[in-house]
């Protein structure tokens, strides 16, 4: 861990292994993917970005104490009940919004969708 990314988990220091296990994951599979990291997240990108990770603002009712969340683009909105949130800031260019709370969450599933995302941004 550098700093720089221990400074973005400050508020919530037991979210950084969260984190530390999904960038892994993402750079084994994609050594070439810059990790930038922001003030309010922290973003993966080939030629375009194409996946983030952020904190929480505020405790939200119902959703766990420690958490990230993971977000990533697709051109088309993706059914399933993990993505809390999707949203269509351009036309067939999808936002989608999940929570991670336990490492068994940085699954197959999950991984599957980053490629997708991955390669969806790498054609732009």
């Amino acid at each position: 861990m550098d700093i720089e990314t221990g400074s973005f988990f400050d508020k919530v220091p037991q979210a950084l292994p969260l984190f530390n296990v999904f960038a892994e994951k993402v750079l084994v599979e994609y050594p070439d993917v810059q990790i930038r990291i922001q003030k309010t997240q922290i973003s993966f990108s080939n030629k375009h970005q194409f996946a983030f990770v952020w904190l929480p603002i505020r405790k939200i009712k119902n959703r766990p104490d420690i958490y990230i969340i993971v977000s990533f683009g697709l051109s088309y909105r993706l059914d399933s009940p993990r993505i809390v949130e999707a949203s269509e800031p351009y036309p067939n260019r999808w936002i989608h919004h999940l929570i991670i709370q336990d490492f068994s969450e940085v699954n197959e599933e999950l991984m599957n969708w980053i490629k997708e995302a991955y390669d969806f941004a790498a054609k732009k």
